[in-house]
């Protein structure tokens, strides 16, 4: 459980990072509006995946402590997570006392869970509860606290190692599926610049200070502007449009579009959402919640019926309208035709069953 504000040996700075743009994107929206709801990276081994999540803890701001980098242990236990009593204190003096857990460590920083599909369940639905909400509230062993868990999310996972519940997939604000080839420029941009900062990582965080102070700067400014930035109609409407057409369950979606795009005019130093910051993060909050044709439920048949289709008449209009027995007699036989899926009665042989003689088995 690591929770420190700085490193003995220097970060891989976020500066330095090439390719996966989308990845870029993602993180620094995250770090922005931490409300949000964290951003998911699934792709192969050896995508810099947990480098990406540790350089952009570099990035986030050191007022009040802030800036840690918490790593979140598989094994971590619920009271390891959010909190618990001390019991030190309460066998030492007798008082109840709240003793922090991850969550209060991670406050105004980043927490990164690698392989988060392989966490509990119950863990990852309680961490994105607080994400959510920004507070950690504890009612357990005695204790009643609450705190506030402002943190950036950042959760990992290898699809070779399992899936995680689409009940807990959703709850994730963005998503980015690494690809999983390189193009061969790419991968030597990549190459180079590893080993250049495992020969001299002091000298290599050095070359890109200037770059890394502006983006520091761009986060801080941007989570400033939040507040004044709204959300026209137009807005709105754009970004309903896009989540139904998407399918999408619910309105999260529709929620977290409306963050990430503010939280893109922002970076951009823009004071109002336009179409630019929609297009930009739609695909990171739609790819997946996105239904595919073949999770969308076929329609009833009532409901694809064409308008010109003959329908059945309700039965008090069929007595008003024609009130002989002989009209309601060719009614009934018609809506006998018209109940989709009746059969109409057929005779049961029953003589022919009882002349069937029994099979007996044949002499050797």
């Amino acid at each position: 459980m690591n929770a420190s504000t700085t490193s003995a040996v220097p970060r891989y700075p976020f500066a330095a990072l090439h390719g996966q743009p989308r990845l870029r994107t993602a993180l620094l929206l995250a770090a922005v509006d931490p409300l949000i709801g964290g951003v998911l990276i699934e792709g192969p081994r050896g995508t810099a995946k947990s480098t990406s999540a540790r350089a952009l803890a570099e990035l986030l701001p050191k007022d009040h402590g802030g800036g840690r980098f918490v790593d979140l242990p598989l094994g971590t236990s619920e009271e390891q997570l959010v909190g618990s009593l001390d019991l030190e204190a309460a066998l030492q003096d007798g008082q109840v006392r709240f003793r922090p857990g991850l969550l209060a460590q991670a406050h105004d920083g980043l927490l990164y869970i690698d392989e988060v599909n392989l966490l509990a369940d119950g863990l990852v639905d309680l961490l994105l509860d607080v994400c959510a909400s920004g507070i950690n509230r504890v009612e357990r062993d005695g204790v009643s606290h609450q705190h506030p868990a402002r943190l950036t999310l950042v959760g990992t996972m290898n699809p070779e190692e399992g899936e995680l519940r689409p009940q807990l997939l959703d709850r994730f604000g963005l998503f980015v599926r690494l690809d999983e080839a390189i193009a061969p420029a790419a991968r030597q941009a990549i190459v180079r610049a590893r080993l250049a900062f495992d020969a001299d990582p002091a000298g290599f965080v050095r070359r890109f200070e200037a770059e890394q102070r502006e983006l520091a700067g761009r986060i801080a400014r941007a989570r400033t502007a939040l507040a004044g930035i709204g959300f026209s109609d137009a807005t709105h409407d754009r970004v309903a449009t896009l989540c139904h057409a998407a399918q999408v369950e619910g309105v999260r979606a529709d929620l977290v579009m409306l963050r990430a795009a503010r939280a893109h005019a922002a970076l951009d130093s823009r004071g109002e959402i336009t179409d630019t910051d929609i297009d930009a993060v739609a695909e990171l909050v739609l790819a997946h919640r996105r239904k595919a044709a073949e999770d969308v439920p076929p329609q009833r048949r009532d409901e694809s019926v064409p308008n010109d289709t003959p329908q059945r008449k309700d039965a008090t209009n069929d007595q008003t309208d024609s009130g002989s027995s002989e009209s309601s007699g060719q009614q009934d036989q018609q809506d006998q035709q018209d109940d989709w899926g009746a059969l109409p009665p057929q005779p049961v042989p029953i003589q022919a069953v009882k002349n069937v003689r029994p099979l007996r088995p044949k002499k050797p």
